[in-house]
């Protein structure tokens, strides 16, 4: 079998890999949105080869000749392509499991509307020149449309039980953590009559997560693909979630009649901040300051969570089981329209304010950051990693004025960063994954879904640790396993 780079490959975003079995079988794994905008591909090295020349339309490879999708988990950088897959002629079906269908289908949806309102804007324009970029776009972002016939082709299934895809192929989804219904994948396959197996991690979980069950145990495999984004560094906060929330509240909101700004993404972080919230109120009777949820895509996401209670880890079933709801207290509050997302700037009390998106860049925290910047009593707190150039990184490097939407603001509030609600798992924990498989019968190791800095760090951790059949793929390079 050949298994080929085509995203994620050097870089965090765009995952997408293809196998090629016998008899013509294509696999592709993970069909996810490229955030980075990456250059064009480099030249094979290690003497492997690469994809002679690239498809005319939007993917190195003919859509039509895909006979199955596997996706490990919804987030976009995985999911967000899937719609074009579908556009350019695949007719197959996505196998995933029942929560990732469901979020999927928020994410794909919101991403369509972003597009729809995108061109709206575009062909409101009386520039001929604007008018003809609007054309383009129609071409190349998908809507509604394609994402209802993305959705109607998926076919959920459970973890831990192998699943016939063809003759002397198989796949099993094993729990990653990380997100709800975020899974790794095993393939074994038969060819030749002999049997070889392959592992994608997709994107690895942490232990003692709030809400999401610890990472599964994987079995040995010939060949494993393993993310790497944390792959030179440990998390910095060693504290509890509630720990580390509680501290950061009491300092902000109950010792000073402060405001707290917390950016988060929708999808999987919200639902983590808002549980952990409801448990310090519930188990350690914080005053009951008034907590704002202020993202449409968060309550949608939110009411999958509390459909698939049972796929919580036990702490969470627990709790629910205690207190019927996981994330509804006193004082909370879904914001769901924009009149009342800007009505919460006039509310005078300590309050705290979720809100998307995670890297402070577009999503309604934009409007939140610019009302409070400027407040000595208000305090943004930082839970996640930010892009070089996003408002929520130039936040953390210490830039005094901010331009937001054209006004620039100076920065008065405080600003703080914890990450102990970051969904992946740091250096030890992509260690303990790897460490699952016999250095001894383990072929080879491809990293993927990191920074290129990373990857080597962590090739050479490898290496310490007994793995020295490490490879760093690069986008486009394919493999003879």
């Amino acid at each position: 079998m050949k298994l080929s780079f085509l995203g994620a490959a050097r870089q965090v975003t765009g995952s997408m890999y293809l196998l090629e079995l016998e008899d013509d079988y294509r696999i592709l794994i993970d069909c996810g949105s490229d955030m980075e905008r990456s250059g064009p591909r480099e030249a094979s090295s290690n003497g492997q080869t690469a994809p002679a020349v690239t498809h005319p339309g939007f993917f190195p490879f003919e859509a039509s000749s895909i006979n199955l999708v596997l996706l490990t988990h919804a987030h976009v950088d995985h999911s967000g392509n899937l719609p074009n897959l579908f556009r350019e002629g695949y007719e197959g079906q996505i196998l995933c499991t029942e929560p990732t269908f469901a979020l999927t289908n928020v994410l794909l949806n919101d991403a369509a509307s972003l597009n729809q309102k995108r061109i709206n804007e575009l062909n409101a324009s009386k520039k001929q020149r604007v008018r003809d970029r609007q054309v383009q776009m129609q071409k190349d972002l998908y809507l509604g449309l394609q994402v209802r016939e993305t959705m109607e082709n998926v076919v959920p299934i459970g973890f831990n039980r192998k699943f016939r895809v063809a003759d002397g192929v198989d796949v099993t989804f094993i729990p990653a953590g990380h997100l709800l219904g975020a899974a790794h994948i095993v393939i074994n396959v038969i060819e030749n009559g002999e049997r070889k197996s392959i592992c994608f991690s997709g994107d690895i979980g942490r232990k003692n997560y709030p809400l999401l069950v610890d990472p599964g145990t994987v079995p040995n495999v010939d060949y494993l693909v393993c993310e790497s984004t944390y792959g030179n560094r440990l998390h910095e906060n060693t504290m509890s979630p509630e720990d580390a929330l509680a501290d950061i509240i009491q300092r902000t909101c109950i010792d000073i009649p402060g405001r707290l700004i917390i950016p988060s993404f929708s999808v999987g972080r919200t639902q983590a901040l808002l549980y952990t919230l409801n448990r310090l109120y519930t188990e350690r009777n914080f005053p009951p300051i008034r907590v704002f949820s202020d993202s449409p895509m968060g309550y949608e996401s939110t009411k999958i969570y509390m459909q698939h209670v049972k796929m919580l880890n036990t702490e969470a079933k627990e709790f629910y089981k205690e207190n019927e709801t996981l994330f509804d207290f006193e004082n909370f509050q879904f914001l769901e329209s924009s009149k009342a997302s800007k009505a919460v700037s006039n509310f005078a009390e300590p309050c705290i304010i979720i809100s998307s998106s995670g890297m402070v860049q577009g999503g309604r925290v934009e409007y939140h950051i610019a009302e409070n910047i400027s407040n000595p009593y208000a305090t943004i707190l930082i839970i996640g990693y930010c892009a070089e150039g996003t408002l929520g990184w130039r936040l953390l490097n210490g830039q005094q004025t901010l331009s937001i939407k054209g006004t620039d603001h100076q920065v008065l509030a405080n600003i703080e960063k914890i990450d102990v609600f970051s969904g992946h798992g740091d250096r030890n924990d992509l260690i303990n994954f790897v460490a699952m498989q016999s250095p001894e019968t383990l072929k080879s190791i491809f990293l993927v879904h990191g920074e290129y800095e990373s990857m080597e760090s962590f090739k050479a951790t490898l290496a310490e640790e007994g793995y020295p059949q490490v490879i760093i793929p690069k986008k486009g390079e394919s493999f003879e396993l």
